[in-house]
């Protein structure tokens, strides 16, 4: 059972909403997003694309700027080094693009997951020297690539690296922190210690989205519109916090993406039946973003970056179908792998451990972190998932909101070949023998309570069902674009009873009640277990209810109706 919880974060709602017209709701909403100064505030309800951070501020960008137009004036070949994730996929598509409109001699490389791994290796380096590559620059990797970049250097190559992931460090005798850069000529990511940018949870297709920017504004030219869509995909797929800029290019990103110029992205959106004037955060997470993804895991992702840059509407059509079916494999294979990660869970007794380290080495590399965050889903714990791979051990893991991945395992990297990533989410390498040490460190130093692994559900406001109104909902619409750090709000109210139930759709899944408070009925939708809801409001009477309002419109009418998110006693 979820731990119900109330965000109380004060503030004198009554004056907020006077001042910028809002319900005193919304206005706490607000608040409980730790948005307080009345500057933030405006800027949250009113903020637009002047709002977003100057790219010089980035630590070494008038650096890396120079270097990059002095490459172009002098014909130098430049080599864009990707991931074949949906953020290095988009972050490749803008750099490549982009530079393309500055003249310059420039072509992309995605690593190929299973040969080359993540990042920047040795063998692509070389692999550049042999095709006289003078300059290489790197997108959503390279931070980690210290040995990669050093071999780059004495093959007299230049490397920019621009990426967002945590800075590797080391622990000194102090126990503080030592951050270990790579010899690159310039380090373009606002993760660096010393970096003055304002925001630094931007992903990687935003970093290159701000060389870009800085690059064009230097020569007088301005950022083509599909660059900020695909910066804003990408933003989305790799669960970025929205907030901040985040949140401004998310929310015209999306805006602009409903009647995109981009053929690959138009493609996309027509083969995966997505209404132009409907296209949410959710559908660019769920069901776009995991395409891109699928051509990384299950095939090259090359496909993925020639979708996002083709201009003939009928190639990226033939290219977003491909994406599709890899998908929809990719989908049945996960399904196969959730259900032998369960399996291992119960034949190896590790139900009780803090962190779940699991070892399926008949599974497809590719798709061990989508098991291990679905696994992360069921059980509420920490989740690594770990194949055999071509060379060794690969793996991913999965975090809960109070265990940082990427501290943890900074503390293991004596058991690595290689590891990666932030708080929620890592990638790692290692040698089989190094398994058990590995799971036997990382439980006996969790530091995890019981209290941790309980779900919490977050309440924003305690609200009876009768507050509701249509403006009410209408203006819960400046709340969006909803995402990680700017949840959808949460309402909550007692004493509720369960009048009526229905049940509709094909399955007989969806249920319809009719409720009220003693005070109103209300129309009110659910979509979790009906028949453990049932038996529970049956037996309690009145109930607890978590929600969120809605207006239905059915044959041009009108009516308020409730989304039940969760339940309890009352």
């Amino acid at each position: 059972m979820a731990k119900w919880m109330l965000s109380a974060k004060k503030a004198d709602f009554e004056a907020i909403g006077k001042k910028f017209g809002i319900d005193p709701v919304i206005a706490r909403v607000i608040r409980n997003r730790d948005v307080l100064e009345l500057e933030e505030i405006d800027n949250y309800l009113n903020g637009d694309l002047s709002n977003m951070h100057n790219p010089y501020l980035l630590k070494d960008m008038e650096k890396a700027v120079k270097k990059i137009l002095e490459a172009i004036a002098e014909n130098k070949k430049i080599r864009v080094i990707g991931d074949y994730d949906a953020d290095g996929i988009c972050s490749s598509c803008i750099l490549k693009e982009g530079l393309g409109l500055l003249k310059a001699q420039v072509d992309v490389k995605v690593p190929n997951r299973i040969k080359d791994g993540y990042g920047l290796n040795e063998s692509m380096i070389e692999k550049a020297k042999e095709d006289g590559i003078d300059m290489v620059i790197t997108c959503d990797n390279g931070i980690a690539a210290e040995n990669a970049i050093a071999l780059a250097n004495e093959l007299s190559m230049t490397v920019i690296v621009t990426d967002h992931h945590e800075v590797p460090f080391i622990l000194n005798e102090s126990g503080n922190k030592c951050y270990q850069l790579p010899p690159a000529y310039a380090i373009v990511n606002p993760k660096q210690e010393d970096c003055p940018y304002p925001f630094s949870g931007i992903c990687g297709a935003m970093v290159a989205y701000k060389l870009i920017q800085a690059l064009l504004k230097k020569v007088g030219k301005e950022v083509p519109k599909t660059f900020l869509e695909v910066a804003a995909f990408a933003t989305i797929c790799d669960v970025m916090e929205l907030k901040d800029e985040n949140r401004i290019v998310v929310k015209y990103g999306i805006e602009s993406m409903k009647r995109t110029e981009n053929a690959g992205l138009k493609a996309l959106f027509q083969v995966c039946e997505i209404p132009k004037d409907e296209l949410s955060p959710y559908h660019i997470g769920f069901v776009c973003g995991p395409c891109f993804n699928a051509t990384g895991r299950l095939d090259i992702a090359d496909r993925a970056v020639e979708l996002l840059c083709t201009k003939d509407f009928g190639d990226a059509v033939l290219i977003a179908r491909e994406l599709k079916e890899l998908n929809e494999q990719r989908k049945s294979m996960t399904m196969q792998g959730v259900q032998m990660a369960k399996e291992y869970i119960k034949e190896h007794q590790i139900e009780g451990d803090d962190v779940l380290v699991i070892y399926l080495p008949d599974c497809h590399e590719s798709i061990a972190g989508i098991i291990a965050g679905r696994i992360k889903e069921l059980y509420y714990k920490p989740t690594i998932v770990l194949t055999s791979g071509e060379e060794g051990v690969k793996g991913s893991g999965r975090s809960i909101e109070a265990y940082d991945m990427y501290e943890s395992l900074s503390a293991c990297k004596e058991y690595f070949l290689k590891f990666g990533g932030h708080k929620m989410a890592a990638g790692l390498s290692l040698l089989e023998e190094n398994i058990e040490p590995l799971r036997e460190k990382l439980n006996r130093e969790s530091n995890l309570t019981e209290e941790d692994f309980e779900e919490k559900i977050t309440i924003d406001v305690p609200m009876p069902i009768s507050y509701v109104t249509e403006e009410l909902i209408k203006q819960l619409d400046v709340l969006e674009p909803f995402g990680v750090g700017n949840p959808k709000p949460v309402f909550a109210q007692k004493g509720i009873t369960v009048l009526s139930e229905m049940r509709f759709g094909k399955a007989k899944n969806v249920g319809k009640y009719r409720i009220t408070d003693g005070v109103i009925e209300r129309d009110m939708i659910y979509f979790g277990d009906l028949n453990a809801f049932s038996a529970f409001y049956k037996k309690q009477g009145a109930i607890t209810i978590a929600y969120y309002p809605t207006i239905n419109q059915f044959r041009n009418e009108k009516k308020i109706q409730i989304v039940l998110n969760a339940y309890k006693e009352a």
